[in-house]
């Protein structure tokens, strides 16, 4: 499936089908918003923020770790948005209580307390809303990192308003009225066509058929859009078909970018770690690349800490880099790796998410996840889709050589605050 660029999580929660009756019916579309503003300068310490990235960069590579064992993972390709399934999460958790909320927290690192997590999120999205001005996009126009999030509800449902005010301050998302009860493929449409215009159209049909149905009451939806042009673009002149050695012993033949060029970076015991920055030099791509026969162990060793290691000790060098072209979608259920990652009251009838509605009828019955990368001469385009369905309980120098030609681990992050955005690995970029 060939879709792009996003980061794309919604979030479908359903209460009982006979739902009280205590606001007005407004008509299917109209928007709902809180008397809250969005903060458009949140107070968030320096503590509060670099906590937030922490435990983010925490969340990214524990989830690595968990999706890379998973049955059907474990010899493909693998991309996702850590920062997009936080996200999307984030908001679900603001209407979470009790041992729900404690199990979510712990598993997702979220270190903050309620009240300062989420203006440390919105802190952080109007901090990456900064970035790339002007800058290029991998296709000749602007860059783009986009993050939007709206809020669709039932037109009957009463949703409580300190939850409410929580998303329209810190994610800037008002309740837009939906009629799920009666016009459910309607509805479905209806997001799945916001979420399209959110990603330039690279994200199509994001819910599927059968998930909104009458018992659906509130759809939470986040879209992320990134495109960058690279600081030093490839020549394609200078792209020719090579090999790439598989963890198998065999071999493809795939389109390798070439160039020499100062880039960030260093080497360890068994890897190899190089740094492209995009256009602007806000935002990065670092390619970890373990040394032959070695790529099972460092995979296993991987983590937040040895990321950030790694990636403070790069050093400008004059760097002979070899790559693939490449280009890939994956796409997995994270219901039973969160469950197994510290989170599983969320998933059954025992959930709290009382603080959405003033009821525990609300359980996540599955989180699904999609993502796409496109890596050229040109630069990158990302892009990622969730939904979290929940139901009722019902020179100078010589130049290093590089040569990526076997598998490897990369990453995009922002620079200066050091959220990773994505997370991937190619084990065959002719797949």
């Amino acid at each position: 499936m060939k879709k792009i660029v996003i980061i794309v999580l919604a979030l479908v929660l359903l209460l009982p089908v006979i739902a009280s009756i205590q606001m007005a019916q407004p008509a299917a579309g109209e928007v709902l918003k809180s008397d809250k503003e969005r903060i458009t300068s949140p107070d968030v310490s320096p503590s509060g923020q670099a906590l937030l990235v922490e435990g983010n960069s925490v969340f990214a590579f524990e989830l690595y770790q968990a999706l890379r064992e998973k049955e059907g993972n474990k010899e493909d390709n693998l991309f996702y948005s850590p920062y997009s399934i936080s996200l999307a999460l984030a908001m679900t958790y603001a209407g979470a209580c009790n041992e729900t909320a404690q199990q979510m927290a712990d598993t997702l690192q979220f270190i903050l307390e309620q009240e300062r997590l989420h203006p440390a999120f919105n802190w952080l999205d109007a901090e990456l809303a900064t970035r790339g001005e002007g800058a290029q996009g991998k296709d000749g126009e602007g860059f783009r990192l986009n993050i939007v999030n709206a809020i669709w509800g039932q037109k009957d449902c009463t949703f409580l308003s300190d939850f409410l005010d929580v998303l329209a301050e810190n994610y800037g998302a008002g309740l837009r009225i939906l009629d799920f009860i009666t016009e459910a493929e309607k509805s479905r449409l209806t997001i799945n066509d916001w979420v399209s215009d959110q990603t330039e159209g690279r994200i199509e049909d994001l819910i599927p058929q059968g998930a909104i149905d009458a018992l659906t009451r509130l759809v939470l939806t986040n879209a992320i859009y990134f495109n960058a042009a690279w600081e030093h673009p490839f020549d394609k002149d200078m792209t020719a078909d090579g090999p790439f050695y598989l963890l198998d012993g065999g071999q493809v033949s795939v389109p390798m970018m070439k160039q020499t060029e100062s880039f960030g970076y260093t080497e360890g015991e068994g890897y190899q770690a190089v740094e492209l920055l995009y256009d602007g030099c806000e935002l990065s791509m670092v390619i970890l690349l373990p040394e032959a026969g070695n790529f099972e162990a460092f995979e296993e060793g991987l983590q937040a800490q040895q990321v950030s290691d790694i990636i403070s000790g790069l050093q400008p060098t004059e760097v002979a880099l070899t790559m693939p072209r490449f280009e890939f979608d994956s796409d997995f259920s994270l219901k039973d790796t969160l469950a197994d990652m510290g989170m599983p009251i969320a998933f059954s009838g025992g959930a709290d998410f009382s603080g959405m509605t003033g009821n525990r009828e609300l359980f996540i019955s599955d989180v699904v996840h999609k993502a796409f990368v496109a890596v050229d001469e040109a630069g990158t385009e990302a892009a990622a889709a969730t939904a979290v369905i929940m139901p009722t309980s019902a020179a100078p120098e010589p130049a290093v050589e590089v040569t990526i030609d076997r598998p490897f681990v990369f990453l995009i992050r922002d620079i200066e605050t050091g959220a990773i955005l994505f997370v991937g690995r190619v084990l065959n970029p002719g797949a």
